[in-house]
């Protein structure tokens, strides 16, 4: 795939008919007149460098672009890989050069690397653009957040309930060390858990 560029120097993304496209395309302008966000994420993917492979990796500009897709379209990472291979709008708008394909593991890795404050920092950066250019005064704002794995036990019912009873004995105990002294009485109905 050879990719183009305009005369700012930035890779041109074709614009089709699709609204898709059309709409990567605006995306891809706001991000472009927005340079201060590749620094943010790449402050991020510097702090978990790895030294020990010897591949070079995604840049910081390709990461933010990704997770962009990866939002935008709410796809999974195995999902965002194989977009990413098959599509050339997408690897137009990710600006990934040929031969570069980033499998699913590389692109978790490096989307994750991506902090929570780096995130607002950029909704901020974003609103303070579109508030500039009156696009958008940026009163309300809905945000998507990425799920991560946890390790919190699958909520089945007696798990939810078993949880419920140890917090609300917890608090009732705690409520007997308030003052002035309340004047209730509980029975503790844990099971040694």
């Amino acid at each position: 795939m050879r990719q183009k560029f305009n005369s700012q120097g930035s890779l041109f993304v074709p614009v089709g008919r699709n609204s898709i496209v059309k709409e990567l395309k605006e995306i891809s302008q706001i991000l472009d007149a927005n340079p201060r966000l590749m620094v943010l994420v790449f402050e991020d993917l510097v702090r978990v460098s790895r030294s020990d492979t010897g591949r070079r990796g995604l840049s910081a500009e390709q990461v933010l672009r990704c997770a962009v897709l990866k939002q935008y379209r709410q796809l999974t990472y195995e999902e965002l890989a194989f977009h990413l291979e098959d599509s050339d709008a997408f690897r137009n708008f990710s600006r990934l050069e040929m031969g570069q394909y980033p499998c699913k593991s590389v692109l978790q890795e490096n989307i994750k690397a991506i902090r929570e404050e780096t995130w607002e920092a950029i909704h901020g950066e974003i609103l303070g653009y579109a508030k500039q250019e009156q696009i958008e005064m940026g009163r309300v704002v809905r945000v998507d957040s990425t799920a991560v794995e946890t390790d919190i036990h699958h909520p089945t019912d007696s798990t939810l309930l078993v949880d419920g009873i140890r917090i609300i004995t917890r608090w009732l105990t705690e409520g007997k060390q308030l003052l002035p002294i309340t004047r209730y009485e509980f029975s503790d109905h844990q099971r040694g858990w």
